[in-house]
């Protein structure tokens, strides 16, 4: 996220591809069949139609696919590759200046050709527009841009060698400046991108249709086949309607018990697994007033969560507990919260309550997001460790996803389960939007010994000598506890047996790749 000159250690990336074909031959299609439209179900919709706007998976998997980025992220690659861009790469030692050239073939729908000035806006009007529920978190380290004929010159406020992969999420989406204001978000549901597919048509909360862009220029050698991308309200009205073979391919989530009963032999189906870098972190609020102000509270309840009952009670077997900000297969990992919690201890946790000086048990309400995957269940699940305690008190509280996203973001939750899928394949995406001040989880808390850790560990090109400081971060936040890492999570893509692509479409890096969906 070429000419990047950034090496990356690789992401241990298991992939298990089951294919099974009905007949002991591939047979190709009629030329009508493989212009047919493939339908996808998924429980994660995008919220927003501007990239400016929004910062959840089900927004980000839409613009991967209608936007371009100067680099993106090619299925199962560590290094961003060149997309709207020509080229790109630090121009200065000191990693304070990025420069990239654009390709010079690019049009918008309109017919008018994409210029450097229209980098330069996209970037700007996010960190402008600044949505409380919006990527800008993601380009804090620009200071200034510059853009010139073709050339963009972006400088830094720091060495930030995670400048690259930044550019390749969905906050460098690049838009066209003549139909995007650039102070607010754009009202309607338009969207004038540059991507492998153009959006047809679009029914908020309920589906996509999006039609191979026939002038895409960049990093897709094929467009792919016209998709409709269908939301579903839960898990259940997912799996009814994969069932029922009203779409022909499942992901983002189907129910657990569903995911651990599907056969491998069966002919009917082609199911792609693999390991994941999206993690699942519950987040306390420790403004001041709070039920979580003191660490001390905090660290309790570390002390009370039982990951490995949690996996198997709510999701059979298809997650993996995860015991750090960052997950394994991401360089940098460690077990932080294994080493400072290793198991569940009421007597430790009730010791750090008393020395807090906390009436007990303290009462504080759990919120989540209704009909995402198994929300409900895991928020009823952690009620019960926490109350068997007799520590704490929990009221749950459920919310539709939007208003979910508002009252986290505007840091009026007293406790709050959200899923991270990484933006890119480095531990710096579980830095600083996570854990930094003015973080994406508005928890609102701010460590300057933190932040020193994250700044840090982005001086280095060779990702290996951030290690320490990562090692170092992770410790931090399992002392102060903001967060508590509770699973990792794997990524299915099941399809029917006519369709294949499913093991390229999603690997746990942000970017969904529908075009990579083909008839067989």
């Amino acid at each position: 996220m070429g000419s990047v000159r950034i090496r990356t250690r690789a992401i241990l990336m298991v992939l298990a591809v089951v294919a099974v074909a009905a007949a002991a031959c591939v047979v190709l299609l009629p030329s009508d069949a493989q212009g047919r439209t493939i339908k996808v179900g998924t429980t994660e919709p995008a919220t927003s139609l501007d990239p400016a706007g929004s910062y959840d998976s089900g927004s980000l998997a839409l613009y991967s696919n209608v936007f371009q980025t100067l680099l993106t992220l090619k299925a199962g690659a560590v290094e961003p590759v060149p997309d709207a861009a020509e080229s790109c790469s630090f121009v200065t030692r000191d990693l304070r200046t990025y420069r990239c050239r654009l390709r010079s073939d690019i049009t918008f729908p309109s017919g008018r050709r994409m210029t450097a000035a229209d980098v330069k806006f996209s970037f700007e009007r996010v960190k402008k527009i600044d949505s409380e529920v919006g990527p800008a978190s993601l380009l804090e380290t620009i200071d200034s841009i510059e853009a010139r004929d073709r050339i963009v010159n972006f400088r830094l406020t720091r060495p930030d060698a995670t400048f690259p992969f930044k550019v390749a999420t969905g906050a460098g989406s690049i838009v066209d400046s003549t139909k995007y204001p650039n102070d607010a978000l754009r009202p309607g549901d338009q969207i004038d991108g540059t991507g492998p597919y153009a959006l047809a048509s679009y029914v908020k909360g309920e589906k996509v249709v999006l039609s191979p862009n026939s002038h895409y220029k960049g990093a897709v050698k094929e467009t792919g086949r016209p998709i409709e991308l269908r939301y579903y309200a839960d898990p259940a009205a997912l799996a009814q309607a994969w069932k029922a073979r009203r779409i022909d391919v499942a992901t983002r989530r189907l129910p657990p018990e569903v995911l651990a009963d599907l056969n491998p032999s069966d002919p009917g189906l082609h199911v792609s697994e693999a390991s994941s870098s999206e993690t699942r972190n519950l987040y306390l609020n420790t403004r001041r007033g709070r039920p979580f102000h003191d660490p001390r509270i905090r660290q309790a309840m570390a002390w009370l969560i039982d990951r490995e009952r949690l996996a198997y009670n709510v999701y059979e077997g298809t997650i993996v507990p995860l015991y750090s900000l960052i997950p394994t297969g991401i360089s940098g990992h460690t077990t932080s919260f294994f080493d400072n919690y290793p198991n569940r201890d009421v007597g430790s946790a009730r010791q750090l309550l008393t020395e807090a000086g906390e009436d007990l048990p303290l009462h504080f309400t759990y919120s989540y997001a209704e009909g995402r995957g198994s929300a409900a269940e895991e928020a009823a699940e952690i009620k019960r460790q926490i109350e068997a305690s007799g520590l704490f008190k929990v009221r749950l509280k459920g919310y539709e996803w939007h208003d979910f996203q508002k009252r986290w973001a505007s840091g009026k939750l007293d406790a709050y389960a959200v899923g991270w899928v990484a933006d890119y394949p480095d531990p710096d995406t579980f830095g600083a939007p996570i854990v930094g001040t003015d973080s994406a989880m508005k928890t609102g808390y701010s460590s300057k010994a933190v932040d020193r850790m994250i700044a840090a560990s982005q001086r280095f090109a060779d990702r290996s000598q951030a290690e320490g400081d990562l090692k170092d971060l992770q410790a931090a936040i399992a002392r102060d506890v903001p967060v508590v890492p509770l699973w990792q999570a794997k990524d299915f893509v099941v399809s029917s047996e006519d369709v294949g692509g499913g093991q390229y479409v999603s690997d746990g890096t942000g970017v969904f790749r529908l075009w990579r969906l083909i008839w067989i």
